[in-house]
Formats: structure tokens, C-alpha cells, sequence
């Protein structure tokens, strides 16, 4: 059997397939924007890039994501702010103890913060934080599902009849989270089913599987280590500040007791390591780091394990381990968060 190299320019740069006179042969295809390559009998023929991103999934998904991400936004600010006054409104205290203004200061400061405590308990912008997140995590799933004619979503004479289905799914996810209604993003309308999915769903197995391994298996692997790597960063950030700040109060405590008419800012130092150590908490970047590491590893085994995939219903099946998988870690970081 005879093999060609088919070099292909590509904007990371250059890419090889592998041709035979039989077919595609390389597990590693790449589908391009501006070509289409496939080998039959000798012949190339060129073939679109399907690609999949947020505009592709139902408006669902990007309304959901749009909505978890501004109440996470809000949710770390609120805390942000409300870390950063306290600790003025202790600069403040200790720089004019006896001031008239200053303790004036320091009591507008300290009703602000209140201010956010009650905007936080009240708002509980981190459920709709978690909730959209759920919101989307589901549709996102289900959507790749149907794409793959995975499970529920397998091959019927009337495609009408699994698109019914899908979208009394999403009805159903969005009937169990009722509570996000009022936060999702009525600008973000658009079909549940877009014509891209239609296009990947009528797509052969073996175009299906590439298309999951390179857009939903190697994106989320990917994603993963950026996550890993991040939080891996922000944690020794935070152990780093904490430390100092812990060093600078103990010097600070060894000055005053060697002479104790030293004036010198311990409780604002104190409020400044408590203040860390309390972001540090919110955000569990350890947590995180250890969690998105070997989520990233689980991942990058079931890349692997698309390599024995070659008939429809192993298709189906390997399309739903992999999202149970990504289910299985989004819950998980669920417990993390609330817990």
C-alpha cells in the first residue's frame, strides 16, 4: 500500500498528514479552516473545519456562562474590597488614635464593609455563581452528546425526534435551576440546536470521533493544566505575602518589647496576614492546583482511549464515559467550593 506526505500550511505552521490510496491513515488529522483534505484512491479532497466554540453550543450555555462568570466577578470583588477596607479602616485606626476624623473615617469604612457583607449574604451572587455553572456544564454535555449521537441521542429515522429530545432535556435542566432565571442573559438568544451541531452530527464516526478528540478531549485536557498551572502560581503568591506579613509583625512585636514606646502598625500587619490567609481560603488554590492536575492526567487517558474506538456504538459509549468524567470533576469542584 502505497503512503504520500501531504505537507499542510497551518497558522501554528505546518502540518503532515498521512494519505494512503485506501484513506486517511494518521489518528492525528487535523481539520483546516480553508481546506478539507481526504485521500481516496489517490485523490485529495479538500474539506471545511468545523469549529466548535461557545457560538456553536445553544444560546443556553453562553447565557448561563455569562451569567456564573459576572456573579463570580461580583462575588471576589465584594470579597476584595471588603479585605482591602478593613485593613484601612485599621491603618486609619492606628495611624489617628485619638482623631476625631480619623475614627469617623474608620466607622464610614466599617459600614461599608458591613455594606458588603449584607450585599454578599443577601445577593449570594456565588450560588448564582455555582448554578450557572451547573447550567452550563449541562447543556455543554448534552450538546456534545447529541452531536456524537451518543446514548439517547442515537441514530433515528426522524432526526425530529432526538432534537425533541434534546430540547425537553435543556427544558429540564432549566427547570431544576429556576433560581438562576432572573440572572441569565435575555441579549443571548439563539437556536438550541445551531447548524453547525447539524453538521457534525451528520458527519461519519470516524470525522465525529476527531472532532471530539481535538475540540472537546484536548481543549478540556488543556484547560486543565492552564488551571493547574494558575492556581499552582496564586497559591505560592499567597504563602509568600502571608509569610512576610507573619515575619514583619514578629519583628514589629521584638522592636516593642525591646522598647515599648515604639509606635508601631502590628494590628494593621495582622489584619493584612488575616486578610490573606482569608483570600487564600476563598479562592483554594491548593485545592484547585491538585485537583486540575489530575483531572488533566484522567484526561489525557481518555484521549488515549479513542484510538480503539471504530464503530458507532463504541462511538456512543466512549462519548459518554468521557462526559461523565468531566460531570464527575465538575461535581467535585462543586463540593470544593461549597464545602
Amino acid at each position: 500500500m502505497d503512503t504520500w506526505a501531504v505537507i499542510v500550511p497551518h497558522i501554528a505552521g505546518m502540518q503532515m498528514q498521512h494519505c494512503t490510496k485506501a484513506g486517511l491513515r494518521d489518528v492525528n488529522i487535523f481539520l483546516y479552516q480553508e481546506y478539507d483534505f481526504t485521500c481516496d484512491r489517490g485523490l485529495l479532497i479538500i474539506m471545511d473545519e468545523f469549529k466548535i466554540d461557545s457560538s456553536s453550543l445553544p444560546g443556553l450555555y453562553r447565557s448561563a456562562d455569562q451569567a456564573s462568570l459576572y456573579a463570580q466577578s461580583a462575588y471576589f470583588w465584594g470579597l476584595r474590597w471588603y479585605l482591602l477596607l478593613l485593613i484601612g479602616a485599621a491603618f486609619i485606626s492606628y495611624s489617628r488614635p485619638s482623631d476625631i476624623v480619623g475614627a469617623l473615617i474608620s466607622s464610614i469604612l466599617f459600614l461599608v464593609t458591613l455594606g458588603i457583607l449584607i450585599y454578599i449574604r443577601v445577593k449570594r451572587p456565588d450560588d448564582i455563581w455555582y448554578n450557572g455553572r451547573a447550567v452550563a456544564e449541562s447543556v455543554k454535555t448534552r450538546s456534545w452528546r447529541w452531536m456524537m449521537r451518543a446514548g439517547t441521542y442515537g441514530d433515528s429515522e426522524n432526526i425530529e425526534v432526538v432534537s425533541k429530545r434534546f430540547v425537553d432535556d435543556l427544558k429540564a435542566v432549566l427547570d431544576q435551576n429556576k433560581s438562576l432565571s432572573h440572572s441569565l442573559q435575555t441579549s443571548i438568544l439563539s437556536d438550541p440546536i445551531s447548524e453547525t451541531m447539524k453538521e457534525v452530527r451528520a458527519l461519519t464516526v470516524y470525522e465525529r470521533l476527531k472532532i471530539y478528540v481535538e475540540h472537546r478531549i484536548i481543549d478540556q485536557a488543556n484547560w486543565y493544566w492552564f488551571k493547574s498551572a494558575f492556581n499552582k502560581r496564586r497559591a505560592k503568591q499567597c504563602f509568600w505575602v502571608s509569610v512576610v506579613l507573619h515575619v514583619l509583625a514578629i519583628i514589629m512585636l521584638l522592636c516593642r518589647v525591646k522598647d515599648p514606646s515604639l509606635s508601631l502598625p502590628v494590628e494593621v500587619v495582622a489584619t493584612a496576614a488575616g486578610a490573606a490567609l482569608t483570600w487564600l481560603q476563598a479562592k483554594k488554590y491548593n485545592e484547585l492546583n491538585s485537583a486540575y492536575a489530575l483531572a488533566a492526567h484522567e484526561v489525557i487517558l481518555i484521549k488515549e482511549e479513542s484510538n480503539y474506538v471504530s464503530s458507532e456504538k463504541q462511538l456512543s459509549e466512549y462519548v459518554i464515559n468521557s462526559e461523565a468524567a468531566f460531570s464527575r470533576e465538575h461535581t467535585q469542584w462543586t463540593a470544593r467550593k461549597m464545602g
